[in-house]
Formats: C-alpha cells, sequence, structure tokens
C-alpha cells in the first residue's frame, strides 16, 4: 500500500491553502489517471479510437479535471474512526452489560483507522486538544490509490 505521511506541523508549515492546493491538485491528478483508464478500456471494448482521432474532452476552455472536483468539494460525507473490530455471536451482544469488556482484534497503541464512507483514507492517533479527543493522521493514503480501492470496492 503506498502511503504518503504528513504531520499536521507540515500541513501548517506549508500553509492551509498551499495544502489544499496541493491536496486539490493530487484529487485532479488521480482524477485524470482514472478517466485515462475507463476510456482505454471504453476504446478496448469499442475497437478504439479512429486513428488521428483525438482522446475526448469536455467542451470549454476550462481545465476538465478542474470542472469534475468542483462538482464534488461540498458533497458532505461521513469521517470516522475504527479503533478495531470483532466478531462475536448474537446471544454474547445480548448478555452485554454496563461494564462488559469487548475485545477488539486492534492492539494497544496500534494506528486506528479514518474511513470516508466505510473507505480508508489515512490512519493516525488519538490526541485530546481543548478536552476533546481528536486524531492527528500519521500516514495518509495516496489519492489514486484511494481511487484503485473504491473501484475496487
Amino acid at each position: 500500500m503506498a502511503t504518503d505521511t504528513h504531520t499536521t506541523e507540515d500541513v501548517a508549515a506549508e500553509g492551509g491553502q498551499a495544502a489544499a492546493d496541493d491536496a486539490f491538485a493530487d484529487w485532479a491528478e488521480a482524477l485524470n489517471e482514472q478517466k485515462s483508464a475507463d476510456a482505454q478500456a471504453s476504446d478496448a471494448e469499442q475497437g478504439g479510437p479512429l486513428a488521428g482521432e483525438p482522446a475526448s474532452s469536455f467542451a470549454g476552455g476550462a481545465d476538465p479535471s478542474v470542472q469534475d472536483i468542483n462538482m464534488v468539494l461540498d458533497i458532505p460525507v461521513q469521517l470516522s474512526v475504527e479503533l478495531g473490530r470483532t466478531k462475536v455471536p448474537i446471544k454474547y451482544i445480548l448478555q452485554l452489560a454496563q461494564g462488559s469488556v469487548v475485545e477488539l482484534d486492534a492492539l494497544a497503541g496500534e494506528p486506528m483507522d479514518v474511513l470516508v464512507n466505510g473507505y480508508l483514507i489515512a490512519q493516525g492517533e488519538v490526541v485530546v486538544v481543548n478536552d476533546k479527543f481528536g486524531i492527528r493522521l500519521t500516514d495518509v493514503v495516496t489519492p489514486s490509490e484511494r481511487l484503485r480501492r473504491v473501484s475496487r470496492g
């Protein structure tokens, strides 16, 4: 699994806007890679484009990847942090009471998974900031790897 490692200090040092621009560029690049792969697969199924025919693109002068990413920037998603998992029979669930302990498959001190709509995007460690729990990202899955995982899923 390819990962990029960014700490909160790195993001702060780069500046919020620069980091956002980098993330935007990464997502745009990943979307272009996915489109290219999809177009090649579609061309192969249909016999390919005619010789000398340019690959299809959106009408207009704007970069298509910018148009694509702008369409999804305001869509709300569910971000969750997973401490661990376990499988138990229903009879065990029915026996749970206050103070019961459920053993998880994760080890103490192991990084927790950060999921967006159920897909792994990063791993991190728990932190406390202003009496609230948070997570410091230690490993971030690259945008192209995220798209590969989503398309497989």
